[in-house]
């Protein structure tokens, strides 16, 4: 007996917001002149231009700002702000554009480890990417920091690729998760564990609530930026700043409060407007000694 399907399309809230994404505006924003047909070699090359354009940042919540994930917040700031965000922003804007270009690609909700056993259960909170080509399934996430994957990860078990320098695996966690993990110094480094069960933009949302004002929340008790290079990956918590080489220990340095400003735009490509820049002072010119050590930052 063949299953009837469902000849109904999904309602409108299981869907991207395709229709209102300004396709030119976004593949400007990422400096990306190649092919858009849905490829594999189209996913990879647009998965590059964005780590390589647009980085990770809390900088919205830790200058009084609001965090919003509708496509019209997101186009405003990541986009024609040249903002960066972090994972349900970047992953929610990145998704929209892959849908708009004919991918099939859907949503998932990610428990973050950052070093932790995988035999511990961390609450879900993180967004990534399912991409669907040609009958196989590949992760895909633009917004885990400085430590993610520069290419889209085929989802099989016991996978080991390499994105240049970086080498990455895919294994199942002794829960029963997709396990992401990245080599350190010669070291498998658990990153997170994600189940197959669809995350949807209300999911996002709700996590996202919690990242951008829950009092525990690492993005509002720090200031964060950090970007994922093909060669050499950034890493800044409060003032200090962590310089990772492939193969090589990261280089640590302690920033003055008064020069924040000037890394964000030099090493990060990050533009605050004066009243931004104001609170941003502030904030870091009440920091005492303080380490990213622990943190759930990707450091």
């Amino acid at each position: 007996m063949q299953a009837v399907r469902n000849a109904q399309p999904l309602h409108e809230s299981t869907q991207w917001e395709t229709s209102a994404l300004d396709l030119d505006a976004y593949l400007a924003r990422i400096d990306y002149r190649g092919p858009l047909a849905p490829s594999l070699e189209t996913l990879t090359a647009l998965q590059q231009a964005h780590l390589a354009a647009v980085p990770f940042e809390n900088l919205e919540i830790v200058t009084g700002g609001e965090i919003r994930i509708d496509l019209e917040s997101l186009q405003d700031k990541l986009v024609r702000r040249r903002r960066g965000g972090y994972c349900h922003e970047q992953n929610t804007l990145f998704a929209t554009v892959l849908d708009r270009l004919g991918f099939e690609v859907a949503g998932r909700n990610a428990r973050m480890l950052m070093g932790e056993d995988a035999s511990v259960v961390t609450p879900l909170g993180h967004t990534l990417l399912v991409v669907k080509i040609a009958g196989h399934d590949w992760m895909v996430d633009v917004g885990v920091g400085n430590v993610g994957p520069r290419e889209p990860i085929r989802l099989e078990a016991d996978r080991e690729v390499s994105h240049g320098p970086w080498e990455y695996r895919l294994e199942r966690s002794p829960l029963g998760y997709w396990l992401l993990c990245h080599k350190r110094l010669g070291e498998w480094f658990n990153i997170y564990q994600f189940s197959d069960e669809p995350c949807y933009r209300a999911d996002s949302g709700e996590y996202n609530y919690l990242a951008s004002r829950h009092p525990g929340s690492p993005f509002v008790r720090r200031i964060v930026a950090q970007h994922n290079g093909a060669e050499i990956r950034l890493a800044l918590t409060d003032l200090e700043l962590k310089i990772f080489r492939p193969g090589q220990a990261p280089e640590l340095q302690r920033i003055e409060a008064d020069a924040l400003p000037d890394v964000l735009r030099q090493r990060f490509g990050l533009a605050l407007t004066p009243e931004q820049e104001r609170a941003l002072l502030q904030r870091a010119e009440t920091l005492v000694e303080t380490t990213s050590e622990g943190e759930q930052l990707g450091t």
